[in-house]
């Protein structure tokens, strides 16, 4: 498991029609407050401030094409050739990690092949190197300078 120390932070909160919405700060709009969205949201935030990952080369909710399927990542982070290079998969806080969010991931990566894959609740977080179709358990979140 990775330790995680989130930064202090102030969401833009408001709430329209009885729904409350959260602004994000990477996509530049409001978007429903959901108790995963939360996750997402921190989680950008540790990016961002802490590790210093460039907020440009963060893409938040894309969709991906897996064979005939469209799915929806959470968090991708690029490298400097803007490369996928690490995806993200967050769950709200009260979803267990099993091997079933590690596997949703892993499909992921079937579209992306990057080089790290991290799964989290906010409370937990596991992140795995994958490279030659095998992935080792990572003990510190990756530099990004990592990348290049």
């Amino acid at each position: 498991m990775i330790k995680i120390d989130y930064p202090a932070y102030q969401p833009k909160i408001k709430k329209q029609l009885s729904k409350e919405f959260i602004f994000d700060e990477v996509r530049k709009q409001w978007t429903i407050l959901t108790p995963e969205e939360w996750v997402r949201q921190n989680f950008l935030q540790y990016l961002v401030q802490v590790k210093k990952y460039p907020a440009a080369l963060i893409a938040v909710e894309k969709e991906i094409q897996l064979g005939e399927l469209t799915k929806r990542f959470d968090i991708v982070v690029y490298d400097r050739e803007t490369c996928p290079w690490m995806i993200i998969e967050c769950k709200e806080m009260d979803v267990v990690l099993t091997e079933t969010v590690l596997n949703q991931a892993l499909r992921y990566n079937i579209a992306l092949d990057v080089a790290f894959i991290v799964i989290t609740n906010g409370s937990h977080s596991f992140g795995f190197s994958a490279s030659g179709g095998k992935l080792i358990e990572l003990s510190e979140f990756p530099e990004f300078n990592a990348a290049n």
